[in-house]
């Protein structure tokens, strides 16, 4: 009888519970277009959404571009095309991470926008909001979830991202600082162009006393600049002093307010404990490692999380090495995938 009743008490419990529900339905890795606006300038740029289950939010990241002309997918056409942002793009979804890359003023489809008549009063300033704009948009997206993204930037990118750190809400989950401007701009083009007088001088195309006196005037042209006084362009090399020329006309608004930047100081506003990755690499001609050990030291002082400096051996400033001359170097997506990872 007590069988017959177990039997009869399970049968019920079956019927009760129903067809089994069908698992949710998987969305294939996509782009999509996402505009947005940044003072008064329609910006345009691209969501990458990884692929996921159908309902599920994504953790999401903000991709910087750096210097110059560079466009959402870190080109700077057509002279220059590595994909850089698109790369990380790609890195960051096999990740599950969903990721926001733009055109920045003067490049793509945003072009200069409402600076279009008047691009000399673009500043630094202006791409930073450029980037809290685009933050905002970000946190909005319906696949995006309710956690604060993280910040990628590249070059000057990173140094934006740092900046915008320290100004938006919610405070970014996590800050990567790829191949990062960590000085100030004009000690780094100084530091730069007095690497390839040195290299000049290997190849006997200008003696040690020609490097000598070219190089303090570079030092010269610096400390004009900075003192808003004409630059002495009589030592200057043609191609350097057509470099200094250029950053008095039209950009000279640009490159004060960017060079006014000191990383290091911008460090000290990161909230207490977010996590930072900050990379160099030994083969990174524009940005040398040395050039980070004050924002590293900075860092530290700010209480940064981890996991902190990475050197990469072997990587040069576009995230390449020798055997991967076109896409991202294993040992970057090793560092990313360790800061991306929850």
């Amino acid at each position: 009888m007590f069988r017959h009743l177990a039997a009869v008490a399970v049968a019920l419990t079956l019927g009760a519970a129903g067809p089994v529900p069908a698992a949710p339905a998987v969305v294939p890795a996509a782009d999509r277009e996402v505009v947005f606006t940044a003072d008064g300038t329609t910006v345009y740029g691209t969501l990458h959404v990884p692929e996921h289950r159908a309902g599920r939010r994504l953790r999401s990241a903000l991709l910087l571009p750096g210097s110059g002309p560079t466009d959402r997918d870190g080109n700077q056409l057509p002279g220059s095309a590595p994909d850089t942002l698109s790369q990380l793009a790609d890195a960051f979804g096999t990740e599950g991470v969903a990721t926001l890359r733009f055109d920045k003023y003067g490049t793509g489809r945003t072009g200069l926008g409402a600076y279009r008549d008047h691009p000399e009063e673009l500043d630094f300033p202006a791409f930073v909001r450029q980037a809290e704009a685009a933050y905002t948009s970000l946190r909005h997206q319906p696949e995006t979830g309710p956690h604060a993204p993280l910040v990628v930037g590249h070059s000057e990118g990173a140094m934006t991202g740092l900046l915008l750190a320290g100004t938006v809400r919610p405070r970014p989950a996590g800050l990567a600082l790829l191949q990062p401007q960590a000085i100030r701009m004009l000690d780094l083009v100084a530091l730069q162009l007095k690497a390839q007088l040195a290299e000049a001088v290997a190849q006997g195309q200008l003696t040690p006393e020609q490097q000598r006196t070219v190089g303090a005037a570079v030092d010269a042209a610096v400390t004009s600049l900075r003192a808003r006084r004409p630059v002495d362009t009589t030592d200057l090399l043609p191609a350097i002093a057509r470099l200094f020329e250029a950053f008095q006309g039209p950009s000279a608004r640009f490159v004060m307010s960017d060079d006014a930047v000191h990383p290091p100081d911008t460090a000290a506003a990161l909230r207490p404990g977010t996590d930072v990755l900050l990379t160099c690499g030994t083969n990174d001609a524009q940005v040398p490692c040395g050039t980070t050990d004050a924002l590293t030291a900075a860092l530290r002082r700010a209480h940064a999380g981890g996991p902190g400096r990475v050197t990469l051996p072997g990587v040069d400033h576009l995230l390449h090495d020798a055997g991967h001359p076109d896409t991202i170097a294993p040992p970057v997506l090793d560092a990313l995938r360790r800061f991306a990872r929850p």
